[in-house]
């Protein structure tokens, strides 16, 4: 197993070596990492939400027919 880093997730730490090797540096804080977990949980979140509504408002006579 690869040794990590006590200061934040794997690909936090990865991509923070990885940048320190160009010249041209950009900040690359853990919140980034934050907020496109939080992005994904919503889209994740909202399929299966829309997908339940979908399912409750059908008949069930719809779903028997092809049974």
């Amino acid at each position: 197993m690869a040794s990590q880093s006590n200061d934040g997730h794997p690909a936090y730490v990865y991509l923070r070596r990885w940048l320190e090797g160009y010249a041209d540096r950009i900040p690359l804080s853990p919140l980034y990492f934050l907020i496109v977990g939080a992005a994904a949980l919503l889209i994740a979140w909202a399929t299966v939400w829309v997908s339940t509504l979908h399912l409750a408002r059908t008949s069930p006579v719809h779903a028997l027919r092809y049974e």
